[in-house]
């Protein structure tokens, strides 16, 4: 069942609260980033998908929660980390995965916070998003953001965002590939997909979403978390991370798939709902759904 959430703002006043939602992520980067250190562990706790919850997760969703339900024009929060939205108001909809790719704290490797801000009661499509940004807490701290159609990238400097590039758009000649999920549970017609891209790109895979879309953006190419057996819905939550990243990609003069259309077509039924994603170059995505013979 949908949230009951009314948003009438003006697109200035959508895009008003939208950099406010980013900017107050940004300020609290420096503080989330230091919290992980001793809360890398798992806890007692399972989120609504059934995965163990680390400190972090919960510590991360903790904040995000207060400060992002503070912000004037937000109406409802949503987290990866929680079974149902908080009604903090009235305005727009704002969906988090808190800590992205939490499971690389054990091999200290890369995470994230992906966020979405949807002018719709959730579960909404991806065409009600606004906006979407996206945290890779790397060597630097960096944001890629996207709103009415421009992707910025920002290094985050002591909470604050520093321009790094505007109108951020794919590069035209792809040259990396990141595909998730076991091959053994790929179908016949990704498998066939992905020997082609193996022969032609680079293999760039971390184990967090940001880490390896955040490549795609930089270098070109495609990433994929595909249909598996075990799995035929797919791994990651739309509202909370395919929709936001296909909202980026798209922005940012790509294509997003769930294998025979847009993710941002998707109307999901259920706010911790599951979709394959495949996103990247254009000309890769035509050729993805091609194979799976849509």
């Amino acid at each position: 069942m949908k949230t009951v959430r009314t948003a009438t703002a003006t697109g200035q006043v959508r895009t008003s609260i939208t950099d406010q939602v980013f900017e107050t992520i940004a300020e609290s980067t420096p503080e989330l980033r230091d919290a992980i250190r001793g809360r890398r562990g798992k806890t007692e706790s399972t989120n609504r998908s059934g995965e163990r919850q680390r400190a972090a997760d919960l510590w991360f969703d903790e904040v995000l929660a207060e400060r992002l339900g503070n912000i004037d024009g937000v109406g409802t929060y949503a987290s990866e980390e929680r079974s149902d939205p908080v009604d903090v108001g009235d305005g727009l909809s704002v969906t988090v995965d808190p800590l992205d790719g939490s499971s690389n704290l054990d091999s200290n490797n890369l995470v994230g916070t992906v966020v979405g801000v949807y002018d719709g009661a959730l579960p909404a499509s991806g065409r009600d998003l606004v906006g979407a940004a996206f945290v890779v807490y790397g060597p630097t701290i960096t944001m890629v953001s996207a709103t009415a159609g421009t992707v910025t990238e920002y290094e985050v400097v002591h909470g604050e965002l520093e321009c790094q590039e505007r109108d951020l758009e794919l590069p035209p000649e792809p040259s990396v590939f990141g595909f998730g999920g076991g091959v053994d549970e790929w179908s016949d017609s990704f498998e066939s997909y992905a020997e082609g891209i193996r022969e032609n790109l680079k293999l760039r895979y971390g184990g967090a979403l940001v880490g390896d879309v955040n490549q795609v953006l930089g270098y070109g190419g495609v990433f994929a978390y595909p249909a598996l057996e075990s799995r035929p819905a797919g791994k990651l939550r739309h509202q909370f991370e395919a929709a936001p990243i296909a909202y980026i990609v798209e922005c940012a003069g790509g294509r997003s798939s769930d294998g025979r259309q847009s993710i941002l077509e998707i109307e999901p039924g259920d706010l911790h709902e599951r979709c394959p994603l495949h996103v990247g170059n254009k000309t890769l995505i035509d050729e993805l759904e091609r194979s799976l013979g849509t």
